[in-house]
């Protein structure tokens, strides 16, 4: 068991501060980074249950799926648990990952009601491209229903956490079953240990979602022969193919149901409805054409619409043959400019990309007007520009992919003099003034 508050030997950096769970695999406690002053989550293995004859075999486990979880977080999955650091302390083995700030999926309807069709599928959506990765690394989840689900806060993005990290091992004394209206029978019985059981508590979990109930228990289905109550019965307003689906993914037999994640999300309705809004005014103060930055961006063409939005920038600032953007040039660059190009970022990545969005993670780790060093390499952090240590290389670090982590992009380097950096994104912090004084123009122009 680890202490709270003392450094830990191994990993001074951080801080116990308190136990916030205990299940069956591991215990979880929430920690503090002290030289970034964030928080952090660390999982060991359940100490409690070193006289069980498996638990060696258990902490080898935990110790081959951290390595892996690890090697999948390099990858910067948008809907997966970042994993920050893998170590051990007293040969307790200590998994180190993000703090999600946010409400998780089962209490979100418990309080607010059952969620609209659309919005139950694109988080759905989300986590099964979560379980898609990890599947194609050998990891089954397990334990994927509403509970170990996370709306970040002040976002439309669901983060996968609480990995059982222990499907390999049998065990008398550890509970493998996962949430039991969630789970399918061969899970409880330890029968099958494939991606149907992932299909089977994510059709569960999107159960849950439009009804605000769980379906009829599968252990019950299995023995006394229940029967399944069609998510339809309880509302009636979802669709019949969603109901179809959820249907095939609760198929009793693993057999019968859709044998890969991919498959069952392909039965999904097509709810798409164009841009779901009206189009974005491509105003300029400077008479600045923003239209092929709107069909590059309508494209998902996220690189070249990246590279426009540098273009465009250096253009209105009239920096095109410097290739950056001084102090005095961002605190002058018009409003207007600036609101159509990030109006444009943020509604064709459906909220995930643009300087707003930027600005609000910058504003909820604490920033202002005024810089912070902490705050900024917090910052480069949860968009993913650094790891705990480091800034990253840019030519490295750029993810262009809708998949990459919130506020991502655009990218900053026309904020920056790449002359003096080379291919180096962020060197000792340097352009870090420049960035805090992109923000207090956002805040200035109200966007």
């Amino acid at each position: 068991m680890l202490k709270p508050g003392k450094p830990l030997k191994q990993r001074p950096q951080y801080v116990v501060e308190t136990e916030i769970g205990e299940g069956g695999f591991g215990v979880t406690y929430k920690a503090k980074h002290q030289e970034l002053n964030f928080p952090v989550v660390i999982k060991t293995p359940n100490s409690r249950l070193c006289r069980d004859a498996n638990y060696p075999r258990f902490v080898e486990g935990f110790r081959k799926e951290g390595r892996t979880l690890a090697k999948i977080s390099q990858n910067h999955h948008p809907n997966i648990v970042r994993i920050i650091d893998f170590f051990e302390e007293d040969n307790l083995p200590c998994l180190v990952m993000d703090f999600v700030k946010g409400e998780n999926l089962y209490h979100l309807v418990q309080d607010k009601g059952i969620l609209l069709e659309s919005t139950a599928i694109d988080y759905i959506k989300q986590i099964a491209d979560a379980l898609s990765l990890c599947h194609q690394n050998g990891i089954i989840h397990r334990d994927a229903h509403p509970g170990n689900m996370i709306l970040r806060e002040n976002s439309n993005t669901v983060i996968l956490i609480d990995f059982g990290l222990a499907g390999n091992v049998n065990s008398q004394s550890i509970n493998q079953t996962g949430n039991r209206a969630f789970a399918p029978w061969e899970q409880m019985l330890e029968i099958e240990k494939l991606p149907s059981i992932d299909v089977y508590t994510l059709a569960a979990s999107l159960f849950y979602l439009v009804t605000g109930d769980t379906p009829t228990p599968s252990l019950e289905r299995k023995v006394s022969n229940w029967t399944l109550i069609q998510p339809k019965q309880l509302n009636s307003k979802i669709s019949d193919s969603l109901n179809q689906a959820i249907i095939k993914g609760l198929e009793l037999e693993p057999k019968n149901r859709p044998q890969s994640i991919e498959k069952w999300v392909a039965l999904f309705p097509d709810l798409s409805s164009g841009n779901n809004g009206n189009d974005v005014e491509l105003k300029s103060a400077v008479g600045m054409d923003y239209s092929k930055l709107r069909d590059l961006l309508k494209a998902e063409r996220w690189k070249e619409a990246d590279n426009e939005t540098a273009r465009v920038i250096l253009e209105v600032a009239k920096r095109e043959k410097e290739g950056w953007l001084r102090e005095n040039d961002i605190y002058n660059f018009p409003c207007e400019d600036l609101r159509t190009i990030d109006k444009l970022w943020v509604k064709y990545s459906d909220g995930k990309f643009g300087f707003s969005v930027q600005k609000r993670i910058y504003q909820s780790l604490g920033g202002t007007r005024n810089y912070d060093d902490k705050i900024w390499q917090a910052f480069g952090y949860k968009v993913g520009w650094r790891t705990v240590d480091r800034w990253l290389y840019y030519s490295s670090f750029i993810i262009y992919d809708k998949r990459a982590r919130e506020g991502h992009l655009p990218t900053p380097w026309m904020f920056i003099d790449m002359s003096f950096m080379g291919v180096i994104l962020f060197m000792n912090g340097v352009g870090k003034v420049c960035f805090s004084s992109v923000m207090s123009r956002l805040v200035d122009c109200n966007i």
